[in-house]
């Protein structure tokens, strides 16, 4: 049986460039470029990469980056989306619970919850770190974003998503944030690009930061630092507060 997010993507990559929360690319691709020193010599690993914006904006700026991607409907746009721009980008069908890269990128990003944290248990969550800090040579760095656990404690799920729909046409009902777990339990309604409504159970990890630095240390990174994540513009300057949806990791080998 596909799991929400298997089906969500198998046509929805049209709608997903429409989303209010992947209109920050410039600035976060800005912060990405200033955190690797903007080596262009550095390859780059996009985890979930979705329809590339990440990876065509930084193949833009010089670098090489492959991107990977869990749906073949999302990673043929983002084909289409390369060849209109005209760079190359070495864009993978793949599992991010299954990488066998071993040490060959200075960078991995894995922004807007591209794959971690939407996995339907803790350990595929945690595979996901696992194979991303392979891919890594030493002194390597990883980007990430993922759901803040310290924003549902404080505010309103359903407030916060429903306000930031834009015209999609998105809605969300029976939202249930489990304390235990740390798990918010809803049901998605999207209309994908064909029109078809469809009405998703769907199952997000939200983390607690010192879950997130206790991961990276097991992993073998020496530093983890944490701030808020803002909407194409990602900051060192932004501490990470309850108000804050995602936050922010940057994470060195």
């Amino acid at each position: 049986m596909k799991q929400w997010y298997e089906v969500l993507f198998e046509n929805y990559s049209a709608k997903y460039e429409k989303e209010p929360f992947t209109q920050g690319t410039i600035g976060e691709c800005d912060f990405i470029e200033s955190e690797i020193s903007g080596n262009k010599g550095a390859r780059i690993l996009d985890i979930g990469c979705g329809t590339g914006r990440h990876s065509i904006e930084m193949a833009r700026r010089g670098y090489r980056l492959t991107g990977i991607d869990l749906s073949y409907s999302m990673l043929s746009r983002a084909k289409e989306n390369a060849a209109a721009a005209g760079v190359s980008v070495d864009f993978r069908l793949g599992d991010a619970r299954d990488l066998h890269f071993e040490k060959e990128f200075e960078l991995v990003i894995m922004l807007c919850e591209g794959a971690f944290p939407l996995m339907e248990t803790d350990e595929m969550n945690f595979r996901i770190l696992e194979g991303a800090a392979r891919a890594l040579k030493p002194g390597g760095k990883m980007i990430f974003t993922t759901l803040n656990a310290l924003f549902p404690l404080f505010h309103s799920v359903k407030e916060f998503m429903e306000s930031n729909t834009g015209d999609t046409g998105t809605k969300y009902d029976g939202l249930n944030f489990d304390l235990m777990t740390f798990r918010d339990h809803n049901i998605t309604g999207v209309d994908d690009d064909s029109g078809v409504r469809r009405d998703l159970r769907c199952d997000e990890r939200y983390y607690a930061p010192s879950e997130i630095t206790w991961m990276m240390t097991s992993l073998g990174f020496g530093t983890t630092e944490i701030f808020g994540a803002k909407l194409g513009a990602f900051s060192r300057k932004d501490r990470l507060t309850t108000g804050d949806f995602e936050m922010l990791v940057v994470a060195e080998k």
